[in-house]
């Protein structure tokens, strides 16, 4: 099966930053399941890149902990085992659902607007199977919406846990109703919060973290 992430690249800009966007993606999705070894020739390949940028890319990536150096082998992908990714979501729950509360009702519409566009790029990129962009593109809305709180530790609290999560089984629910539901969740969350729904947007925003556990970790949900 062609990989849904990893391929030449065809994108002006960094390649360090794409080629470490596009493994972190393959990572978090579980493309690149925990233990699989990755070293910069065989991605330059891939990438139909230099090595040089690739190596650079899993440096980064193993400083954020992604990976870790194997010596004389390359770079291991680490373990986030089923009680540590169940914690982190636990931890992300309470986190971030509580804060739906306040926002509810008070956001403006500048913010608004904005969201509802950062919402949309979730949705067309997960309707174009596109991974990194939609990884990049949730983050984008859960952090922005978080920062809206006014609570800087908060926004980095989350955007930690959010580099610990995986969620092993999104690379196998490309093009799934599954993931156009939850993508699609985000702009349900604004309607609630627009209408200053509160206790509806909270425990939206703590069903719709669970899919980390379920959907998202190749599980069913009811």
């Amino acid at each position: 099966m062609t990989s849904p992430v990893i391929g030449p690249l065809r994108t002006a800009g960094s390649f360090r930053q794409h080629v470490e966007d596009a493994v972190a993606a393959a990572i978090v999705s579980g493309e690149f399941a925990p233990g699989t070894m990755l070293t910069a020739p065989t991605l330059a390949a891939r990438f139909d890149v230099s090595a040089t940028p690739v190596r650079e890319a899993l440096l980064n990536l193993e400083k954020r902990g992604f990976v870790e150096i194997a010596r004389n082998k390359g770079f291991r992908v680490t373990q986030v085992s089923e009680h540590d990714l169940t914690e982190i979501v636990q931890i992300r729950q309470w986190l971030e659902a509580p804060p739906m509360r306040l926002l509810a009702g008070a956001l403006t519409v500048p913010d608004l607007s904005r969201l509802r566009a950062e919402a949309e790029a979730i949705v067309i990129s997960a309707a174009a199977s596109d991974l990194p962009t939609y990884l990049a593109a949730d983050t984008t809305f859960h952090l922005h919406l978080l920062s809206l709180t006014g609570n800087d530790r908060l926004v980095t609290l989350v955007g930690d846990l959010r580099q610990q999560t995986r969620l092993v089984g999104l690379a196998t629910m490309l093009g799934s109703p599954e993931l156009a539901e939850s993508s699609a969740e985000h702009l349900t969350l604004l309607d609630l919060l627009e209408g200053g729904d509160g206790a509806a947007a909270e425990e939206l925003m703590r069903r719709h973290l669970g899919h980390v556990t379920g959907w998202w970790s190749g599980r069913a949900e009811q």
